[in-house]
């Protein structure tokens, strides 16, 4: 009776300890890169079953805007709070949720002479993750999210690779210079030279709205879209004119205006959103 009462009491303190389970982040990570001459750091969110179960997971690569690092989303987005509370409502599938490194001032997720952080990107970064930790490899399975500069990246990242990503969700997204003309000036100020047909080639590979224009209606459709951007953000109008081109081209897509401005507050509460709509491609309903 009392060996009965110990295991009663064991599977009892085992349930409770199961139920109050949660998620681990690391924070400073690094890996070797070729292509950047140098370790780059990035940050993971692991689920709260990941080390009890042998199954592999969906990833979200999660980036970060301009002035902050691999550990924006951690410190400022609180993603372990919520994306534990997400999975816990089930609200959200288990995932892995990989948060890279741009902290680079404004050279960012892109390619820039001979800062090939895109190139890193795809080539060595997302590889060494889905080795290194139990990721599905499948387009189905992975997805991409980002705010301002990572917004950005988002968008560039999915438009220019639609056949890897699932889901695409730029948040308050820096989509480009909204002109050539723009473009011209930006370059114009910084000192450096490069020629009408490079600026031009430049422009309409780099600027979402040039590359929902321009692309194939069957690729833009493979990736299932949701765009978010408050009503007070600075960055409204490349947010609203990427909203209308889809509209033009009839690509599905979510788009919304909040209350709210450029800033964490809003990130945090777009963040259980872009956790939602991912997992619904994860699990294919």
């Amino acid at each position: 009776m009392k060996f009965l009462l110990s295991l009663s009491s064991l599977f009892m303190l085992l349930g409770t300890a199961g139920f109050g389970q949660t998620g681990k982040v690391f924070d400073d990570l690094s890996m070797k890169s070729e292509i950047l001459k140098g370790a780059r750091k990035f940050a993971i969110y692991l689920p709260p079953d990941y080390e009890t179960s042998n199954r592999s997971y969906p990833v979200l690569y999660l980036l970060h805007g301009a002035g902050d690092d691999q550990t924006g989303w951690i410190q400022f987005g609180e993603v372990l709070r919520i994306t534990d509370k997400a999975i816990k409502d089930g609200t959200a599938t288990p995932m892995i949720i990989v948060m890279p490194d741009a902290n680079t001032g404004q050279r960012g997720y892109f390619n820039q002479g001979d800062w090939k952080y895109e190139d890193f990107f795809f080539k060595e970064l997302m590889p060494y993750v889905e080795k290194k930790y139990r990721i599905k490899r499948e387009k189905r399975y992975r997805a991409v999210a980002g705010l301002s500069m990572g917004g950005g990246g988002s968008f560039m990242y999915a438009l220019h690779h639609p056949e890897l990503f699932s889901s695409a969700c730029p948040l308050s997204a820096y989509v480009g210079p909204l002109t050539l003309e723009q473009l011209k000036a930006q370059i114009k100020g910084s000192g450096k030279k490069y020629t009408e047909a490079e600026v031009k080639t430049y422009f309409e590979n780099h600027n979402a709205v040039e590359l929902i224009k321009s692309m194939p209606e069957k690729d833009l459709k493979s990736v299932r879209w949701y765009l978010d951007c408050g009503d007070d953000d600075f960055l409204f109008e490349g947010n609203s004119l990427a909203h209308i081109e889809l509209k033009k081209k009839g690509i599905p897509h979510e788009y919304r205006v909040r209350d709210g401005a450029h800033n964490w507050t809003y990130w945090r509460a777009s963040l259980p959103e872009v956790l939602r709509f991912v997992s619904e491609a994860f699990h294919q309903y």
